[in-house]
């Protein structure tokens, strides 16, 4: 009789451990659809060496961007910025960017942008594919801006340059 207790908590307690596994197996995959997985265009700062004539990688002593007509502001009083990282929009083709260098001193870029919706899954919708189309700004201490890379990912790679 006590051999049979014993065998009996033994199969209780692996019943209730394989249960607490599969319970914690199937409640721990959970879908990411954080801002993490966003596609974000990717800026480096350069200039051009004037001997050589190639393109150095630069820094800009501080910067502050903000989205046009709006109250959003992307980055904020950031000094020695030598890369960015930058959201587009989804509902419109456009993205109207201010780079502000000091209180007086901005430059206007409007990065256009073709995007497609594609279906990720069912726990997160959909998301956006987006391809650059081409650029605009104003040249009041910017000097150029070069597409490297259309294709807008969340892998850090170099879509733009921009040129100071």
């Amino acid at each position: 009789m006590k051999g049979y207790k014993t065998l009996k908590r033994i199969v209780w307690v692996v019943t209730a451990c394989i249960l607490a596994y599969f319970t914690a197996v199937s409640c721990s995959e959970e879908a990411d659809c954080s801002m993490t997985a966003r596609p974000m265009l990717n800026a480096n700062i350069y200039t051009i060496d004037v001997e050589s004539g190639l393109a150095i990688r630069d820094t800009l002593d501080i910067l502050t961007i903000t989205a046009a007509g709006t109250d959003s502001v992307i980055l904020n009083n950031e000094e020695n910025v030598i890369s960015l990282s930058l959201p587009l929009r989804y509902a419109v083709d456009s993205t109207v960017l201010v780079f502000h260098y000091s209180f007086l001193r901005y430059d206007t870029v409007v990065i256009r942008h073709a995007n497609t919706p594609y279906f990720l899954s069912m726990d997160c919708g959909y998301q956006m594919q987006q391809a650059l189309t081409g650029t605009s700004y104003t040249r009041h201490v910017l000097d150029s801006i070069s597409i490297t890379n259309s294709e807008v990912s969340i892998y850090g790679t170099e879509n733009i340059r921009l040129f100071y």
